[in-house]
């Protein structure tokens, strides 16, 4: 059974889709229909952004999450929302689909980046396909 603050965050969250949360790095990771979306470390939530949300969240003084690595602080996309955002599923919306939308954008991003990376691998064998009979030709005439 989840802590009373990860029950509250995935009420939060609900109106956007199934929420699941997975244990991370000391942390949880909330996902939205399969869509990491936000993190709770040490009793806080932080939500996913990017740069077409970032000015909303600076604006709205939200503290970005960061942790320690090798003597520094890191400093991630993920941003706490206003502290009213806590109070009830409508004060959230507005912030939860800003992350659902970053998300969104970044699995977008990732899928498109796979398809080329994949079109690129398909060419290259294409390719070496074509100059092989060639090849095998030119090695039975010599």
């Amino acid at each position: 059974m989840a802590d009373a603050f990860t029950e509250l965050c995935v009420e939060m969250l609900s109106p956007l889709g199934r929420v699941t949360v997975r244990r991370m790095f000391g942390g949880q990771g909330l996902y939205v229909d399969g869509l990491f979306l936000a993190i709770i470390d040490d009793g806080q939530l932080f939500l996913k952004s990017d740069d077409a949300n970032r000015d909303r969240f600076d604006a709205a003084g939200c503290a970005h999450f960061t942790f320690p690595k090798d003597g520094e602080q890191v400093v991630t996309s993920y941003r706490r929302p206003p502290e009213d955002a806590l109070e009830s599923p409508a004060l959230m919306l507005p912030w939860a689909r800003l992350a659902m939308e970053a998300a969104l954008r970044a699995a977008n991003a990732k899928a498109a980046k796979a398809a080329a990376s994949a079109a690129r691998k398909s060419t290259a064998r294409k390719s070496a396909a074509k100059k092989a009979p060639a090849k095998k030709a030119a090695a039975r005439r010599g």
